[in-house]
């Protein structure tokens, strides 16, 4: 790449105009083009202002068609691969139920840290992203996992969004793609009852009946204290990480602009989503996708510190900055305490194009696993896969079931060493 001068001629005037612009080894402008002139001391390429801006039209064109190919590889609107090339992706990437066995093995003597994408995931891909609604089966499960596993929710959606879509108030919620991170709320309903049980079987363990009713009083006494302390500071969750708010007026005028410029082309829907901007397609013709590319392509030319990615049937407009979702788990992790610690397992299920940022962290980190939601073969660097929200649920009622047991085989284990000791130590 290199830097020459542009003399742009007017056809009537006779004035030159010099312009400096990068020009590549494959060249610019056609061969059709003038032969510069031989000019001391400085290199000059003549073309007229039409042309100059043909050519700049020749480029935007290219951008489109190129952002246009990208929505058609993220949402693919032939969902039926041959027998042959499914069988080949599931060799590479098998089901995680089938594979539960190996994952529960690799993560022994590990502490599993859960992330999960929402959309695809935990809710069904549907039409309207406004009634993207979890089961109450799913949000059973999903409660029932941050129990026992440091939980976190992970999507491009508004942080504000996915947490009312969830309400589960024990979970890490990172929306805008992970540029908008908060922890779980204080005094968790959850944690509370969790606690008065651990109390309650600490003093109790071993102990004579004449002793249970005091250290029942105890634990009551100690569990309503918690209560009170959870009521006086709920809802004071502390936001841990906003890396873009600056470019936060700036997102919000790109989203009136878009509401506007899009209402020519049916089926587009925008959605603010705090730190970039959504613009869904999935009811919009695909023989529209261009026009659509080309109305948001003009909006973002305003906005050089603002880059376009592509997700499921959705473009989406963001800051430039180095942050995604695999920042985002990298983040947490940290928060966690897990930073530089061998003995974390992370697990991050995902069904999006954008989940592949978390997938690839996991593969430089070497632990844990990243879990495609995908019914059609995609390139993924995600180790398993699984078809649909249903076996995501499935997956992790296994996982919770696994836990469960494996905490009682403990208990048990540390019961009878308890009760050996007591029958070897004189009364």
């Amino acid at each position: 790449m290199t830097k020459q001068n542009v003399v742009v001629s007017e056809a009537n005037s006779g004035i030159n105009v010099a312009i400096t612009v990068a020009v590549s080894g494959s060249a610019l402008y056609t061969t059709a083009a003038q032969k510069p002139p031989v000019v001391p001391r400085s290199a000059y390429i003549t073309i007229t202002k039409k042309k100059l801006l043909q050519n700049l039209e020749i480029a935007s064109g290219a951008r489109i068609h190129s952002w246009v190919d990208s929505m058609r590889a993220s949402s693919p609107t032939n969902m039926n691969p041959s027998s042959d090339d499914h069988h080949s992706w599931i060799l590479k990437h098998p089901s995680a139920l089938d594979m539960f066995d190996q994952i529960t093995k690799a993560s022994k003597g590990k502490q599993i840290v859960m992330f999960l994408d929402y959309d695809g995931t935990l809710s069904p891909i549907v039409n309207d992203p406004e009634q993207a609604f979890m089961s109450e089966a799913m949000r059973t499960t999903v409660r029932k996992l941050a129990r026992y596993f440091p939980t976190a929710i992970v999507s491009g959606r508004c942080r504000d969004k996915v947490y009312n879509f969830v309400r589960l108030g024990e979970l890490y919620y990172a929306g805008s793609h992970g540029m908008d991170i908060k922890g779980p709320s204080k005094g968790s309903k959850h944690k509370k009852v969790s606690l008065f049980l651990a109390l309650l079987v600490l003093f109790t363990h071993g102990a004579r009946l004449r002793y249970v009713c005091v250290c029942v009083c105890v634990c009551v006494y100690i569990y309503i204290m918690y209560i009170y302390i959870g009521i006086i500071f709920q809802g004071t969750q502390a936001v841990l990480f906003q890396p873009a708010s600056e470019f936060l007026p700036m997102i919000d005028e790109v989203y009136q602009q878009l509401l506007e410029i899009i209402k020519s082309t049916p089926g587009a829907m925008v959605e603010n989503n705090k730190f970039c901007v959504s613009v869904h397609f999935r009811c919009v013709d695909e023989k529209k996708w261009t026009e659509l590319a080309k109305q948001v392509g003009s909006v973002l030319e305003g906005y050089p510190s603002l880059r376009l990615t592509q997700g499921r049937k959705v473009l989406e407009i963001r800051p430039t900055i180095k942050w995604d979702k695999g920042k985002a788990l990298e983040f947490l992790l940290e928060s966690l305490g897990y930073a530089n610690c061998s003995d974390v397992f992370p697990v991050y299920i995902g069904d999006d194009r954008t989940d592949e940022d978390a997938f690839k962290v996991l593969r430089q980190r070497g632990q844990g696993f990243g879990i495609l939601v995908s019914k059609a073969p995609k390139d993924t660097n995600a180790s398993y896969s699984l078809q649909e929200p249903s076996e995501v649920m499935a997956f992790l009622r296994r996982l919770v079931e696994w836990k469960r047991l494996s905490l009682r085989r403990e208990f048990r284990m540390r019961r009878r060493l308890v009760e050996d000791i007591s029958v070897a130590l004189p009364n």
